[in-house]
């Protein structure tokens, strides 16, 4: 635009000269404004276009950022529970040798202290049955009564005094059962 007022004053008369000059300024300068706008416009298209295609690629990478990240944890979370599982059995395994080594302990000063132990008074007790059994047997037997004991009368022995008997027994054996 500059060359074309150039060639104007160059061809042109002196007394033209100021006026087309001023002319061809503002038509160059109309012309650049017109280009900057055409420019920004362009700039606007594009941005526009260029900013929804990283929009996209954004949106498309924290999708996958996050599909990575949940089957990352997801495998975290099988191998926590997997080695935890692991943990606990071991614990377990553990806690029944320590109370079994807790219990014989306990049975074995339970039995230098002399101390009975359910078992024994079970087998005593059943012992005393069948013996009281065979004397009660015998007595039939020979048609005889069971001797007083000193001072005492003699009372037969009936089934409501066996069981009495047999009560006061399991009474005593639950007061020296150990704890």
């Amino acid at each position: 635009m500059l060359k074309k007022a150039k060639a104007a004053t160059a061809h042109g008369s002196a007394k033209s000269e100021p006026k087309d000059l001023a002319q061809a300024v503002l038509d160059s300068s109309h012309q650049i404004w017109l280009a900057g706008v055409g420019a920004f416009m362009r700039a606007r298209e594009e941005g526009t276009k260029a900013f929804e295609t990283l929009v996209q690629q954004g949106e498309n990478l924290e999708r996958r950022t996050k599909l990575a990240a949940a089957e990352t944890a997801a495998a975290a979370r099988g191998a926590a529970t997997a080695k935890a599982k692991e943990m606990q059995q071991m614990a377990g395994g553990t806690w029944d040798k320590l109370e079994q080594v807790f219990e014989d302990r306990v049975a074995r000063a339970l039995g230098k202290l002399g101390v009975y132990t359910q078992n024994d008074v079970q087998k005593l007790a059943d012992r005393v049955e069948a013996l009281s059994a065979a004397v009660n047997a015998l007595l039939r037997a020979t048609g005889t009564k069971a001797p007083a004991a000193k001072g005492a009368k003699a009372k037969p022995r009936t089934r409501t005094a066996k069981k009495s008997a047999s009560k006061s027994a399991n009474r005593s054996t639950k007061r020296r059962k150990p704890a």
